[in-house]
């Protein structure tokens, strides 16, 4: 008999298991055109029709560089800060099955004997006497009949809380990815920075020991020979910059990787020139894309446990109903324990209702209010999210315009420095000439390495906002 009430109750659970007083969940219309912006500055963005899409492309499909997809795999397996992202899913996990398994009851095996010396006075008999009592029982323990649906709100909370953490770890792998393609290809470029300061020292000494021995002997004066002498002091001020500044790069990405073996300068790209591009991508058709973005699908997660437990508060308001039940068998003698008619059990219903409770309505109202938040950070995940793809679509669409004007600009001030050298060395024009024109060329050859490293970089951030790469499994 007991054995049929115990599975009667469990029928019970299941059943009102899935009541809810929570109310229905519907997604917010999302605060942005549907169409991505279209301008002068996006009028190069429409050359990638034909691309894949961020979503269905796969970091290692992206990037195209062996050296960098390496690192990136090592990295994706030992940086620490995935791995306390993905420390944190699984106690998310736990949590919500433990809040789960509050849907059903806990049933408990449980054995005791005690033996007390009762007075005469105490006593039925009028003696004293000693009572013993030993007893085995099995039952459950103050379960709550979740008739209203408090605790199934309560679950699902726990696993939209859940569901929310996994979409975090899949934002920090795209965050991981991006960052670790972002530091190798500023690596390349602050190399390729460092080979420049390098080629300029060489440039410079050279002149400086001609103009040196030409005013020896007499034919430069000291004015020229003292602004040599400042491009000098420069430009070896210049190599010993980014040369701290290649060391920290290297640096940097010694960290993201987190292994204990630093990465080689065997995998390293000398210059930008060594970095394989990534694949040219499209944005898709429309700005809905953005919402199977991980962090604005956790944010959705958040918002939907907010909902959930607006269920949760207004199940307060109504009566909770607990149980207690248990069967088993007692005897004053141990060997009585499994006779016939030591059987004993207890059946203890209880419910309680709220009759006054100043804390239930501010608790209510503070539900609702909680959603609200959630709504607004939803709905500024979305909007935060389309200005990130059309900043680096306007990036994209108008790079190579400024890499094209940069290119220009550096070949027009390499020929001005070469005649300007020309006409020095005929005594035309003084070495101030000879110093202006070597300082434009030396800003312009570095804007154009500035460029070529955004044109890069923006590559990898347009793959990043659109949400790429994050279903692809972390390497074990």
């Amino acid at each position: 008999m007991h054995r049929y009430l115990f599975f009667l109750l469990l029928g019970i659970a299941s059943v009102l298991g899935g009541c809810t007083l929570a109310p229905k969940y519907t997604r917010p219309e999302a605060p942005i055109t549907a169409d991505w912006p279209s301008g002068a500055a996006y009028q190069e963005t429409r050359t990638t029709t034909g691309a894949p899409t961020a979503s269905g492309l796969g970091w290692q499909e992206f990037f195209t560089d062996e050296n960098l997809r390496k690192i990136i795999a090592a990295a994706l397996k030992n940086n620490r800060d995935l791995q306390l992202a993905a420390l944190n899913v699984r106690r998310a996990r736990a949590l919500y099955g433990i809040q789960r398994a509050e849907l059903f009851p806990s049933a408990n095996a449980s054995g005791s004997w005690f033996r007390q010396r009762v007075p005469a006075d105490l006593s039925t008999t009028g003696k004293e006497m000693t009572a013993e009592e030993y007893s085995v029982n099995l039952g459950i323990s103050s379960w709550e009949i979740d008739f209203f649906g408090r605790i199934q709100s309560l679950k699902d909370r726990a696993l939209e809380e859940y569901l929310a953490t996994e979409q975090a770890r899949r934002s920090a792998q795209i965050l991981l990815v991006s960052a670790v393609a972002n530091g190798y290809m500023t690596l390349a470029g602050d190399r390729e920075n460092l080979m420049l300061a390098q080629s300029t020292l060489k440039t410079q000494d050279e002149a400086y020991n001609l103009i040196r021995r030409q005013y020896q002997i007499g034919i430069a004066n000291e004015l020229d020979l003292r602004r040599a002498q400042t491009q000098v002091d420069t430009a070896r001020g210049e190599m010993a910059r980014y040369t701290q500044q290649v060391a920290q790069d290297e640096n940097a990405l010694n960290l993201l990787v987190g292994s204990s073996s630093p990465v080689t300068n065997e995998t390293l790209p000398a210059d930008l020139a060594g970095v394989k591009p990534p694949k040219e991508i499209s944005p898709g058709m429309s700005s809905e894309v953005l919402l199977r973005r991980p962090d604005i699908l956790a944010v959705e997660n958040l918002l939907k446990a907010a909902n959930a437990n607006i269920g949760a508060a207004r199940a307060a308001f109504f009566p909770r109903i607990t149980l207690t039940t248990g069967a088993g068998t007692a005897s004053s003698e141990l060997s009585g324990l499994f006779k016939s008619g030591s059987g004993t059990w207890i059946f203890a219903p209880q419910i309680v209702m709220p009759i006054f409770d100043a804390r239930l309505w501010p608790a209510y109202e503070a539900t609702k209010v909680e959603k609200e938040i959630a709504l607004a950070q939803y709905e500024k995940a979305i909007q935060t999210a389309f200005r990130e793809v059309a900043d680096a679509l306007a990036v994209r669409g108008t790079v190579d315009l400024q890499l094209s004007a940069q290119q220009s600009l550096m070949d027009a001030t390499a020929v001005t420095y070469r005649l300007s050298v020309i006409r020095y060395n005929r005594g035309i024009d003084s070495y101030l000439s000879v110093l202006d024109a070597q300082r434009s060329l030396y800003a312009a050859e570095q804007g154009l390495i500035a460029i070529r490293l955004a044109r890069l970089a923006n590559q990898v951030r347009l793959y990043a906002v659109l949400g790429g790469g994050s279903d692809q499994a972390i390497p074990h």
